[in-house]
C-alpha cells in the first residue's frame, strides 16, 4: 500500500515538474529594455587604441562581459550619419530604404534635400523652424524600432535621442513615442509636431535645470595629465582646427562657458555634449518608464560628440582621446545606472558606430603617407569642359556624397542626351589623378571595378535620389573643405570597419572575427526579440551572439 502511494505520489510530483517546464517555455521571454548605443564616428580601432586607459566598468565592461565582433564593416557607400543610423536600425541599405545621404540634390528640380527636414511639420519645444520642422517621412523602410512597435500591439515604448535631429529621428522609426534632439539655438532638447504637440513634462523639467551650462562651466581640460595621452599627436598640431574663441587648439580651453553661452554649438564639440546625451537617457527612463514591466521598451541613443571632435580636431588628437575617455566613464555610470533602475541580467545593450574617419590630411603628409584633397575645383573645371564640348554652361547641378548630380532642366532645354554627357564627364575624370574610378550609377555592373567596391556602390545608389555619376577617390584623400580635423564617407576601412559589441539579456560572452556588415544588427536584435525583421532589411542575424 505504501509502495503503491509512493509511486502514485511520484507520478503526481512529475507532471507538476513537467507541467511548470511547460509553462516556463510557454511564456514569451524578452528583455525589459533594449539599449542602442551608437558612437558617432567611432573607429573600430579606438576600443583598444586607448584600452589601457579605459577603466573596467565602461567599454571594458562591454569588451569583457559581453560579444564583440571585431570584423564588422559598412557594405554601402557613402559612409555617413544619416545612413549609418538608418542601416543599423533598417538593416537596409539606401537602394532600398531611400536616405541617400545627409543630404542629396532633388534631380527634377536641382534643390537641395536635408533627410528628416519636413515642411509639414511644426516645432515643439522651439521657434526655430530650421532646428524642429523634421520627420522621418523621407525613410522608405520600417526599423526595428517600428516592428517591436507593431509586434506588442505600440505598448513596447520606443525613445531616440542625440544631439543631431537626424542620429534620433531615423533610428527610433516612423512610430516612437518620441525622438529628441539639441536645438542649439535655445540650449534645449525639442522635437516636432510628427510625434506630439507638446514637450512632455520630463523633457521640461530636464531643459529648466540648463544642465548644458553647468557642464561647459568649469572649462574643458584633459582628464589625466596631459603628458600621459602617449597615443596621441602633441598638442597644438597644425592640422586640428579652432574651438570657440580659442586661438590654438591647446587645453585647457578656459573659455569655454563664455563660448557656449554665444553659441551654444560649441558644446557639441566637447566630451560633454556625451554627458549631456546620457543625462538625458536616463532621464527618459525615468518620465516614460522604461524597463519597468515586462513589455520590451527600446532606447535608441545616438553619442554625437565624438564626431563633432573627430571633424574639429581629428582622429589622432588629444582632443578626441580625451573625449573618449570621458566617455567611458559616463558609460560606465549609465550601465550602473541601469543595473540598478532596470536590473543587472534585465536588459540588452549593443554598441556600434554609424562611421569611422580617416586620418588627417596634415597628419598623414607629416608621416608620409598618401593623402592630398579630393574633388578641389572639380564641379567648375568639368562644367567648363562641359560647356565646352556642348554649348551649355552649369551641365553640373551639384557634387554631393562623391556623386555627380547633372541638371535635368538644362538637358531637356537643350536637347542634351544623359549618356552622351555621362560618357564624356567619365573620360574626362579619368584623368584627374586623385579619381580612382568614375562610374555611371546605371553601368555599374559591368563596370571594370573590384570588389567590395562595386557592390557598395550598387547598395548605396539610390534610384531615385543618387547622382548620375559615383566618384572613388585613391585612399587616404579628403574633400578640400576638410583643411583641418578630418570628414569621412568613402568604402575605404578607415571609414567602415565599426565596432559592434552586444552585452546583457539573452547574449553570449565572447569574440568574433568572422566578416559581418552592419545590415546584420537589424535582424540580430530582432531575433533576439522574436519580432519581424524590418521591411526593407537585407541583413542576417548574427548567431553567434545570442544565448542559447
Amino acid at each position: 500500500m505504501l509502495g503503491k502511494i509512493s509511486i502514485a505520489g511520484a507520478l503526481f510530483l512529475s507532471a507538476i515538474t513537467i507541467n511548470a517546464q511547460k509553462n516556463k517555455t510557454t511564456q514569451l521571454e524578452r528583455p525589459k529594455l533594449v539599449v542602442g548605443l551608437v558612437v558617432d564616428q567611432m573607429r573600430w580601432d579606438y576600443l583598444y587604441r586607448y584600452y589601457n586607459k579605459y577603466g573596467n566598468d565602461g567599454f571594458k565592461r562591454l569588451l569583457n562581459t559581453g560579444y564583440s565582433l571585431n570584423n564588422v564593416h559598412i557594405n554601402y557607400i557613402p559612409t555617413v550619419t544619416a545612413l549609418g543610423h538608418t542601416c543599423i536600425y533598417t538593416g537596409s541599405v539606401p537602394a532600398i530604404h531611400g536616405i541617400a545621404g545627409n543630404d542629396w540634390t532633388d534631380k527634377e528640380t536641382g534643390k537641395n534635400v536635408y533627410c528628416t527636414t519636413d515642411e509639414n511639420v511644426h516645432p515643439v519645444g522651439t521657434t526655430s523652424v530650421e532646428s524642429g520642422s523634421h520627420s522621418p517621412k523621407n525613410l522608405w523602410s520600417t526599423t526595428v524600432t517600428d516592428e517591436l512597435r507593431l509586434a506588442t500591439n505600440f505598448q513596447g515604448k520606443v525613445i531616440g535621442l542625440s544631439l543631431k535631429d537626424r542620429a534620433s529621428i531615423l533610428p527610433a522609426g516612423h512610430t516612437p513615442n518620441g525622438a529628441f534632439w539639441f536645438d542649439a539655438t535655445t540650449g534645449n532638447f525639442i522635437t516636432s509636431s510628427w510625434y506630439m504637440n507638446e514637450l512632455p513634462q520630463w523633457i521640461q523639467s530636464f531643459n529648466s535645470k540648463k544642465i548644458p551650462e553647468k557642464l561647459v562651466a568649469d572649462g574643458w581640460n584633459t582628464l589625466l595629465p596631459i603628458n600621459q595621452y602617449t597615443e596621441s599627436s602633441p598638442d597644438n598640431s597644425s592640422w586640428e582646427g579652432l574651438l570657440g574663441s580659442a586661438k590654438t587648439p591647446t587645453f585647457p580651453y578656459n573659455n569655454l562657458a563664455a563660448d557656449y553661452n554665444a553659441k551654444k554649438e560649441n558644446i557639441r564639440y566637447t566630451p560633454f555634449g556625451n554627458t549631456l546625451t546620457l543625462k538625458l537617457a536616463e532621464a527618459s527612463i525615468e518620465g516614460e518608464k522604461l524597463g519597468d514591466d515586462n513589455i520590451t521598451d527600446f532606447l535608441a541613443i545616438n553619442l554625437a560628440s565624438t564626431d563633432y571632435a573627430g571633424h574639429k580636431f581629428g582622429p589622432n588628437s588629444i582632443e578626441v582621446e580625451d573625449v573618449y575617455l570621458r566617455l567611458d566613464q559616463d558609460l560606465a555610470k549609465f550601465f550602473s545606472y541601469l543595473d540598478l533602475k532596470v536590473g543587472k541580467g534585465q536588459y540588452t545593450i549593443f554598441l556600434s558606430a554609424d562611421h569611422g574617419g580617416a586620418h588627417s590630411v596634415g597628419f598623414l603628409k607629416e608621416h608620409k603617407i598618401l593623402t592630398g584633397f579630393f574633388g578641389e575645383d572639380m564641379e567648375k573645371e568639368m562644367n567648363q569642359k562641359l560647356k565646352d564640348k556642348f554649348g551649355t554652361d552649369k551641365l553640373i547641378n551639384n557634387i554631393d556624397n562623391n556623386q555627380i548630380y547633372f541638371d535635368r532642366k538644362l538637358m531637356k532645354e537643350n536637347k542634351l542626351e544623359l549618356d552622351e554627357i555621362t560618357e564624356f564627364t567619365i573620360h574626362e575624370l579619368e584623368n584627374n589623378p586623385t579619381v580612382l574610378y568614375a562610374v555611371s550609377v546605371t553601368a555599374v555592373q559591368e563596370a571594370t571595378i573590384p570588389e567590395p567596391i562595386k557592390q557598395k556602390i550598387i547598395n548605396g545608389i539610390n534610384r531615385q535620389r543618387s547622382g548620375d555619376i559615383q566618384l572613388i577617390s585613391h585612399d587616404g584623400m579628403l574633400p578640400p573643405y576638410s583643411k583641418t580635423g578630418t570628414t569621412h564617407s568613402v568604402w575605404n576601412s578607415y571609414d567602415s570597419h565599426i565596432p559592434l559589441i552586444f552585452m546583457g539579456w539573452g547574449i553570449q560572452q565572447g569574440e568574433s572575427n568572422k566578416p559581418y556588415n552592419m545590415t546584420d544588427i537589424a535582424p540580430t536584435v530582432s531575433s533576439l526579440l522574436k519580432i519581424q525583421f524590418p521591411s526593407g532589411n537585407i541583413g542576417n542575424p548574427i548567431t553567434e551572439v545570442i544565448g542559447k
